[in-house]
């Protein structure tokens, strides 16, 4: 995350305290212009890709959430997770190996949805995207959230 002492007590000074605000919206302790050139710097040098807000999905009704598989042709499968990457639907796509025989599936997109008809329609609009290239296809669908942060670094 970080090149020097400096530089790592700074990034964690400006991660405690962004991560904790008042009622007024400010950080405590530190001053906007700080904040903004420390993650400005931290941008630069590649530590971060970017900043934004993170809603929570199902506050905002979207409760079905599945982790469409796919078994893929492995000479197609950098095209076919690009294609459902691309999609605005999918919020993270990824490549795992198989675990034969009895899992074949090497290409993961997760799909979050107001119901599971909802995915069901998203993802035969993504085995139509595929086309030939896709041998079978599975919906995980979430049932519990056991746990669920985001990245926490130094904590």
């Amino acid at each position: 995350m970080c090149f020097t002492p400096c530089s790592a007590a700074m990034e964690f000074s400006i991660l405690r305290a962004t991560s904790v605000s008042s009622c007024e919206g400010e950080a405590p302790g530190s001053d906007a212009d700080t904040v903004r050139a420390g993650f400005a710097a931290m941008q630069a040098r590649g530590a971060i890709r970017r900043i934004g807000a993170l809603p929570d999905h199902y506050a905002l009704g979207y409760v079905a959430n599945g982790m469409t598989v796919w078994d893929i042709d492995d000479a197609q499968l950098r095209d076919c997770g690009r294609r459902l990457g691309a999609l605005g639907f999918v919020s993270h796509c990824y490549h795992r190996p198989r675990s034969l025989p009895a899992w074949p599936y090497n290409l993961f997109a997760m799909v979050h949805a107001h119901d599971r008809a909802e995915v069901e329609a998203r993802r035969a609009e993504m085995r139509a995207l595929l086309g030939s290239a896709c041998r079978a296809d599975a919906v995980l669908y979430s049932t519990r959230i056991l746990k669920k942060t985001g990245l926490r670094i130094g904590a």
